[in-house]
């Protein structure tokens, strides 16, 4: 076999080196050619399939052997300068204060909080705003996380039910150019892995300031002809607010896994939970005039509660006639969350506090197929897949005072289906050049039933998007990309169909169901020292319109459309067995296009952002990390005249192993106790007293001041 078509069989798994594809579809004595040069290859893990057993039937079954590289080199499988991976032991040595913070890991993304723990998190990437997860696609094992037409904002991802110790790891694709990835993908996509079995069972027990204690028991056993895992989680915090969080949550999961060579599969539940109070945005003037302190709120009845249940499975066979991989799952989520962002604008006897209701249950199905024809001499690779999604969604804006419900707003029931189609072929022309060309068709279908008949209705759209990369090299362990794709993100259902404001009964217009962004880029990838992976990227995207449902208001906002251009750099080095270090830097310009008296900056989207990790391990019992993460200014206003102040901040921990199966870890957040903030933004309010009109402010959320917890971890 020709080293094309080797090629190609590699690159045919998600993780870049797996030889169980060639010892499906190529016999067994051409693998054994190929294993030097492989081996050779620094991995994630390579799992080399071999002959050793024979089942009851005589037929010839495969034992697994695990081994273990230094690093991920992706030259060679990677289809940009943008994509990566993020091994296990990375994310094991990351010091998050939240769950969703594992995702800082991916160059160029600041993951922030405007609001309490059960929130969804703040994203920040690629010249975005990305609000709770618009325009950042993100899955955890093989769900997506993204809420469409959700109550409180459109692509709503909340991570709080993420175990960081299950992840198997994180794979990251930004920018608009891979087509198995659709809605809400145009800055990119991340996805985080579970794992089928612990290496060791895990007892964790973690108190701390600030009313943090936590409680984790993870652990796998064999059952039959798989495997189980079962984990369980309590956290509760109080945060450093003048209102406690009095924060509270659990976590269970469930998974039953089998590998039987050529065809595995996994079936998993999952729990969550949570309730918490909220210490929201503050306005500047009400910290200045003593109204309240940093960490005070202005209504101190704000939180919510929420919950999320899945159960879900996977598949994958591989066979003569290639890859077969299903995934299918069912989730069922609710969200109550009361937030006061005006204070007594509106309503200035009662308060503007309002409650976002949403309640749904969303089943999915992925189905994708790869395989490899040889033609002419040249291997080409083929993915084909079909993605469909229902959600039945109810969700409501309410005004509230303290929690009790004063007035309905609006109330919805949302059908909201979608399907899309999506192929893929790669080809290696040349010994240095291979291409990678793809297209997607997207269907959507909406039907929304409100209590106001004047914004009900049903709305059908579609879109499809190209993809083309172009791959150089390597010359000098370095690999050279072009990349051109278009992408979409859906607008909230309720935009659709909407004419009637809710609030004021004045006349609305809809929105486009489907946006379409379009994205150029052009990078590098080196390898060209041990123990290094760097990548530069140039990029460019266009979004037709920035077209959102404003959940707060219950109505939408149609905004103009915009450019952002910029450039990325990272790097991993991992010299020796005891030292990694990681690096990213990232800058980006965001305008609006065309000419606008107000001004084409876009309020809220991130310019710098700067990160630098460094971790020790394997000195003796002594282990630790450092974490240093640059936020950079934002405009607040879209002539620029009003802009947040940058954020710079230092987590970090040390730890002792007391045994090998036993250590201790001090953990370290805000370290240096920077009165910065975590997100900023510029709007009218009223506090009680002012004019009735309300006052053009900054309202910021604190970073919280330092913190420590301890840990003690046991394996067993």
């Amino acid at each position: 076999m020709d080293s094309q078509s080797a090629t190609s069989l590699r690159r045919l798994k998600n993780t870049p080196a797996l030889l169980l594809i060639y010892a499906n579809v190529l016999k067994l004595s051409r693998v054994a050619a190929h294993l030097p040069a492989l081996i050779s290859r620094p991995v994630i893990s390579l799992m080399i399939w071999v002959p050793f057993a024979t089942h009851a039937a005589g037929v010839p079954t495969l034992n697994e052997v695990v081994v273990t590289a230094k690093s991920n080199n992706l030259i060679g499988s990677a289809n940009s300068a943008n994509e990566g991976t993020v091994l296990k032991k990375q994310l094991d040595q990351r010091v998050v204060y939240r769950p969703g913070e594992l995702l800082e890991s991916v160059p160029g993304l600041i993951v922030t909080q405007h609001s309490g723990e059960g929130k969804a998190n703040q994203y920040f990437a690629r010249g975005f705003n990305l609000d709770h997860g618009t325009d950042l696609r993100i899955s955890v094992d093989g769900m997506l996380v993204n809420q469409r037409s959700h109550g409180h904002g459109q692509g709503y991802t909340d991570l709080n039910f993420l175990i960081p110790e299950l992840a198997s790891g994180l794979q990251y694709q930004k920018g608009p150019y891979y087509a198995d990835q659709g809605d809400f993908s145009s800055a990119g996509a991340v996805s985080i892995g579970y794992l089928n079995k612990l290496p060791a069972g895990i007892a964790n027990f973690s108190v701390g300031n600030q009313g943090f204690m936590r409680g984790l028991v993870a652990n796998s056993r064999d059952m039959g002809a798989g495997t189980i895992l079962f984990a369980g989680e309590l956290n509760t915090k109080d945060g450093p607010w003048v209102t406690k969080e009095n924060y509270k949550k659990f976590n269970t999961v469930l998974r039953y896994s089998q590998n039987t060579g050529n065809t595995r599969f996994n079936i998993t539940a999952m729990g969550y939970g949570a309730n918490w109070n909220s210490t929201d945005q503050i306005p500047e003037r009400a910290l200045s005039s003593g109204l309240i302190s940093r960490l005070g709120a202005i209504d101190p009845s704000d939180g919510g509660e929420s919950h999320r249940f899945s159960l879900s499975g996977a598949l994958q066979h591989t066979s003569d006639y290639g890859i077969t991989k299903v995934n299918l799952y069912a989730i069922h989520s609710n969200l109550a969350l009361f937030s006061n962002f005006t204070y007594f604008l509106d309503d200035p006897v009662n308060g503007d506090q309002f409650s976002q209701v949403d309640k749904r249950f969303q089943t999915a199905l992925n189905l994708s197929h790869a395989w490899v024809n040889n033609i002419a001499g040249f291997a080409f690779e083929n993915t084909v897949g079909v993605q469909v999604q229902n959600d039945v969604i109810d969700n409501g804006l309410l005004s509230t005072k303290q929690r009790q419900t004063l007035s309905t707003t609006r109330r919805d029931h949302i059908l909201q289906n979608s399907t899309g189609l999506y192929y893929q072929n790669s080809v290696q022309w040349l010994e240095k050049f291979r291409s990678v060309a793809g297209a997607r068709s997207d269907f959507y279908w909406f039907d929304v039933k409100s209590n106001n008949s004047a914004n009900s209705g049903q709305q059908y759209d579609s879109i499809t998007n190209p993809k083309l990369s172009f791959i150089f090299g390597p010359w000098a362990k370095t690999e050279y990309y072009l990349n051109y794709g278009s992408s979409f993100h859906s607008n909230d259902a309720r935009g659709t169909t909407t004419t009637l404001d809710p609030k004021s009964g004045d006349p609305v217009g809809r929105v486009s169901p489907l946006v379409r962004s379009t994205g150029y880029e052009a990078g590098l990838r080196t390898a060209i020292l041990p123990g290094l992976q760097a990548s530069l990227a140039f990029f460019r995207l266009d979004l037709a319109s920035e077209l959102l449902f404003v959940g707060d208001a219950g109505t939408n906002e149609a905004s103009r459309p915009s450019k952002r251009e910029g450039v990325e750099v990272s790097a991993f080095y991992m010299p020796n067995n005891w030292l990694t270090v990681d690096l990213d830097y990232a800058l980006a310009k965001a305008r609006f296009t065309g000419s606008d008296p107000a001004g084409n900056h876009i309020p809220g989207a991130i310019q710098g952002v700067g990160k630098a990790a460094i971790a020790v391990d394997n000195i003796g019992p002594l282990f630790g990390s450092m974490q240093f993460r640059y936020f950079g200014k934002r405009p607040l206003t879209e002539d620029n005249s009003v802009q947040s102040n940058h954020t710079m901040t230092l987590n970090g921990q040390i730890g002792f192993k007391l045994d090998k199966k036993v250590r201790v870890v001090l953990q370290g957040f805000n370290l240096l106790n920077t009165h910065a903030h975590a997100i900023d933004y510029f709007y009218t309010s009223r506090l009680p007293g002012e004019p009735a009109a309300g006052i053009d402010d900054r309202h910021f959320h604190p970073i919280e001041s330092r913190s420590f917890r301890v840990s003690v971890i046991a394996n067993f």
